[in-house]
């Protein structure tokens, strides 16, 4: 069987995606692919991840059902006989209420995005239609239903058969009209952490953004069991992860241990199960301390090599949501935002006029929350290919002592006041090891259409500011 092509005829409505499928005849009847994954994929489907298979038989030509909108996609194609689908955009946009329809037989399949109408009526006699969808039917799912008429005037589906003469539901001909439809709303996105510097930079890039949801600690513990069965995931087509246990050094004690494996491994191995089990994108900040730094600059497929426990927590969550079909793990360094950070102490400093001793001989750049918060939203807005992306700001390597020494010039002070130290010097008891070289390779985050700006530029401004 050769690769599926869309069919020449295009839709009206975004996403409704109308197949050809290939049916091999002989003298014993016939034989179709009637779902390949990778072909569909490749054919430009979603990879909607099917969890459930119904069959509807219509024994009766003229059999007429919907039009219904349920919060899932679907996938639909016939066993037997020949339709006439009518498929109608009830989500909330500027396509609401367009209408689109076509002919399905055997040879024919559709593909029906989450909140747009389905109805269909028989023009054959024992009619077997099948579909797919990617959530399991419920009680309380049918309660999120959108119905549309079947006879309502603005849209005026053309049925073959008039609705006076055709097999017909009380319930389905007595739904609203298309001006008593509320719309369906599109699934919202859900970011943890928002308290932290990122969370706080993603809460400024989605600003009077309705359909993102914003969730401290005290919000939703990602610890928490109760917090899981807290929300109705059907709600969300993605979690962005922006929480984690960051505390380096406190993470080589005893307690600090626990917790970084319990918040940055154990936990978002929970999140992973419930993205996988509700069909979701699953965006989690990684850092560039899964890496022993001996290599000058790290590419995202690098093996793991991390030093220190923190290091070794965010390796085995990133291993964790690779397991995830529809995934972006963001890997990221030095970040720089609205809260404590190296820039701000420095700064700090400077204000005092003090002498501070800074390491030399550690090398990345600077990531500023703003626009890992930026690249985040682009990969999930430009629907990017999935998998693992490095984003910081772009320009030359620095150390910490260069940036200290820059903060110190854009503040005004002497920077000759900063005064540079090795690590093996600086080394205190109880600190971690860190990464000589943390600069993250950023080709495949530009190839997709983002391009960080220099850290130098972004330093200035967030010292203006």
């Amino acid at each position: 069987m050769g690769a599926l092509e869309l069919a020449s005829t295009p839709t009206t409505i975004p996403g409704l995606m109308l197949f050809e499928l290939p049916v091999h005849a002989d003298s014993r009847g016939w034989f179709k692919e009637n779902w390949h994954r990778r072909k569909m994929v490749d054919a430009g489907l979603p990879d909607f991840g099917p969890v459930q298979n119904n069959i509807s038989f219509n024994a009766v030509r003229g059999t007429t059902r919907g039009i219904h909108a349920e919060p899932w996609d679907k996938f639909i194609s016939l066993a037997t006989g020949r339709i006439f689908g009518a498929w109608v955009d009830l989500r909330d946009g500027p396509t609401f209420g367009v209408l689109f329809t076509a002919e399905l037989t055997p040879g024919k399949a559709v593909f029906v995005p989450r909140g747009v109408g389905n109805a269909f009526q028989t023009l054959e006699a024992d009619t077997a239609y099948t579909y797919l969808v990617n959530d399991h039917w419920s009680p309380e799912a049918q309660k999120t239903y959108t119905f549309l008429n079947l006879a309502d005037e603005d849209v005026a589906v053309p049925w073959p058969i008039p609705l006076a003469r055709a097999i017909v539901s009380e319930q389905d001909r007595n739904h609203p009209r298309l001006a008593g439809v509320s719309p369906m709303q599109k699934r919202r996105t859900l970011v943890l952490g928002a308290d932290g510097q990122l969370g706080t930079a993603l809460r400024q890039a989605y600003d009077g953004d309705t359909a993102v949801d914003f969730a401290g600690r005290r919000d939703f513990d990602i610890t928490s069991e109760d917090s899981y069965r807290s929300l109705d995931w059907r709600d969300y087509s993605t979690i962005v992860n922006a929480a984690a246990f960051t505390a380096v050094d406190a993470a080589e004690t005893p307690e600090g241990r626990a917790a970084a494996w319990s918040i940055n491994a154990a936990a978002v191995s929970r999140l992973t199960s419930t993205a996988v089990e509700h069909s979701l994108t699953l965006v989690h900040t990684s850092s560039d301390y899964v890496f022993d730094g001996t290599k000058e600059s790290h590419a995202e497929g690098e093996a793991f090599t991390p030093l220190g426990v923190y290091g070794q927590s965010k390796a085995a969550a990133d291993i964790a949501v690779a397991t995830v079909p529809r995934h972006y793990i963001v890997r990221t360094s030095w970040v720089v935002g609205d809260g404590r950070n190296f820039v701000r102490t420095m700064a700090g400093l400077a204000a005092k006029g003090a002498s501070p001793g800074v390491v030399d001989d550690q090398f990345g750049r600077l990531s500023f929350a703003v626009d890992l918060a930026a690249g985040i939203r682009h990969l999930i807005e430009s629907q990017a290919p999935y998998g693992t992306y490095n984003i910081s700001n772009s320009g030359p390597q620095q150390s910490w002592a260069d940036v200290a020494r820059e903060v110190y010039r854009l503040c005004g002070v002497d920077p000759g006041l900063v005064h540079p130290v090795s690590t093996a010097d600086y080394d205190k008891p109880g600190m971690a090891p860190r990464p000589t070289h943390s600069v993250l390779e950023l080709a495949k985050i530009t190839a997709a259409g983002f391009a960080p700006p220099d850290a130098s530029q972004r330093l200035a401004e967030y010292l203006n500011s």
